[in-house]
């Protein structure tokens, strides 16, 4: 099979491998595609800690495909079986994955790219959020997350302010139902746009989908006494200093949305199919770049830099 190695800082190349094979307990999947994960940047940066070549495929961990051999042990799926998984090497053509941690894809999402993770962890972080009817919830950083994060609070009944940098992810937050949209240009200007817009008491749910200090730092002035701030944003690129007295005294509930329990990704994955079969949610706009694997660099230079028009790459394989 054809895997992506990361051979260095901002390089990579394609390789043969042997095409892996499945535990007793274990699925494998010939991939139809992967999506790619902005926590994949700081790796293919090279930082200190980094070790290349990876491992085939390695980082690629947002792949749907067909199942194509199982473990003996596995009842519950056969081969032909189109799934989604959590996997960990699927910027390759095939992986392998626990039978735990695949999801069966219905007839109805046929054809259609189902990157499972990403839209996991959107609804996971979506049931951490508490969001409900009547509440006012701002979303700071409009990226895939931030766009499916818009549509869910929207639907639950919720006003949702968008704030982002780009005017055109604020064009997609209006479409995925936000009530406001304000360019993430003045720190001190966004406060008090919201302040205007909440009669002065901010906001009840503030989600920071960005991963960086400021971003954070405005989703806590955003957030009303006795709100929640719910950090959706991955922050891997180092500490980070909080204000400390803001916190207190508005007495903030703050909820680090994310998962480390398999069975809770799982889950969160099977209630994305469940809502995207359902058409409640609809992310087929979202998904804006596709690559091929040998394309696989340019796919996450733009993650990274995030030219006009992007939210989301796919890598795909024919």
């Amino acid at each position: 099979m054809r895997a992506a190695v990361l051979t260095g800082p901002g390089s990579f190349r394609v390789m043969e491998t042997g095409i892996p094979e499945p535990g007793p307990e274990q699925v494998r999947i010939r991939l139809e595609g992967c999506g790619v994960c902005a926590s994949n940047l700081t790796p293919w940066a090279g930082p200190d800690w980094m070790t290349f070549p990876t491992e085939p495929g390695s980082l690629g961990h947002e792949g749907w495909g067909i199942v194509d051999a199982v473990g003996d042990q596995v009842k519950d799926f056969a081969m032909g079986d189109r799934v989604a998984a959590l996997s960990y090497r699927s910027y390759a053509q095939y992986d392998i994955a626990d039978a735990g941690a695949v999801i069966r894809l219905p007839p109805s999402l046929s054809g259609q790219p189902f990157p499972g993770e990403p839209l996991g962890c959107a609804m996971n972080i979506f049931r951490r959020s508490d969001i409900r009817a009547g509440q006012t919830v701002a979303i700071v950083g409009i990226g895939f997350l931030g766009a499916i994060l818009t549509r869910l609070a929207t639907d639950a009944g919720a006003r949702v302010i968008a704030v982002s940098r780009r005017s055109f992810s604020l064009d997609v937050a209006r479409a995925m139902g936000a009530a406001e949209a304000i360019l993430m240009e003045d720190h001190h200007a966004i406060i008090e746009q919201v302040k205007s817009l909440t009669g002065g008491v901010f906001c009840d749910r503030v989600i920071e989908a960005v991963g960086k200090q400021w971003p954070l730092d405005l989703a806590a002035e955003l957030t009303r006494e006795r709100g929640k701030l719910i950090v959706a944003g991955y922050h891997q690129d180092g500490p980070r200093q909080v204000n400390m007295w803001l916190w207190n005294w508005r007495g903030l509930d703050v909820i680090n949305a994310h998962e480390r329990d398999p069975k809770i990704y799982v889950e969160g994955i099977r209630q994305a199919v469940e809502a995207v079969a359902s058409g409640s949610l609809d992310p087929s706009a979202l998904y804006t770049h596709r690559f091929p694997l040998e394309r696989l660099d340019e796919a996450l230079n733009a993650t990274r830099d995030r030219p006009d028009g992007f939210l989301k790459a796919l890598v795909t394989f024919e």
